[in-house]
């Protein structure tokens, strides 16, 4: 998907929504428990309920692996799902890769070829060889950890090292990667007070934006600071959607609690 799509499909929608699928077992409503894939039913109808409300979901991978070979296969059912039946869907995995060059370049196969997402988080630690073979991939996205919204973010991003913050110059750093036009950033909804700072920095890109329910995180902030002349946000919200309710209307009561956040941001898309 390029980057217009996404942008028409926020206008259209009047929704920057980004729903996180966390699928734990131990939280998901009972009755699905008896399905022959649990983790891939309860998906299919959260996203049928809510597909209008969101421009992007974002399965975290973590969820899946922790099942095994299950897990993977719901996972890649998962994505099927999606790219088939809401194809103007965002599709963003999750992972948080990020190795030597040759290793990265099969993660990237993994998630863009085999599953067909759309974007992939990746760690900037190793450098740019660790990244470039993501941003190889035409249309697709990768999205650099850079400011996350974890207490331990302060322990090494935050920390100043010749004389500015490493954060910082990891995003400075990024933009002179090869094919940098298809990075786009993960900023914590809980780090409000630097997005102006990172929206500086890079001007022109995309941010996911976790941490807005659950974790705390103010949309209003979020679009104060880190909004541009294309929206340029995926503010993402996963617990406080997916498990509004555990009971056999769950799907509704997800579908309510989406709804609050898209109109939410209706209101300050349209004040724009």
């Amino acid at each position: 998907m390029i980057t217009q799509e996404l942008v028409d499909q926020i206008y259209q929608k009047k929704s920057f929504l980004c729903i996180g699928l966390d699928v734990d077992l131990d939280k998901i409503p009972e009755h699905l428990l008896q399905e022959e894939d649990p983790i891939f039913a309860f998906n299919k109808q959260i996203i049928d309920a809510t597909h209008h409300l969101a421009v992007a979901y974002k399965p975290n991978t973590a969820f899946y692996e922790a099942y095994g070979l299950k897990g993977w296969r719901a996972l890649e059912k998962t994505i099927q799902y999606l790219n088939k039946k809401y194809p103007e869907i965002f599709t963003i995995a999750d992972a948080k890769r990020g190795d030597i060059g040759n290793t990265s370049s099969m993660y990237a196969k993994a998630f863009f070829e085999d599953l067909s997402f759309d974007a992939v988080t990746v760690a900037p630690y190793m450098g740019k060889d660790s990244v470039e073979p993501f941003l190889a991939f035409e249309n697709k996205h990768t999205i650099l950890l850079a400011l996350t919204s974890n207490k331990g973010a302060f322990d090494f991003q935050t920390k100043i090292s010749e004389g500015e913050q490493i954060y910082k110059q990891v995003l400075k750093t990024s933009t002179t990667w090869h094919n940098s036009q298809n990075l786009m950033y993960v900023v914590g909804a809980t780090k409000a007070t630097y997005l102006a700072q990172v929206r500086a920095l890079v001007p022109d890109s995309f941010l996911l934006v976790p941490g807005v329910g659950a974790q705390g995180g103010n949309l209003q902030d979020v679009c104060t600071n880190g909004m541009n002349a294309n929206v340029g946000l995926l503010v993402n919200s996963s617990r406080g959607i997916i498990y509004a309710s555990s009971g056999q209307d769950f799907a509704d009561s997800a579908a309510n609690a989406a709804q609050d956040l898209q109109q939410q941001m209706q209101v300050i898309l349209d004040a724009m």
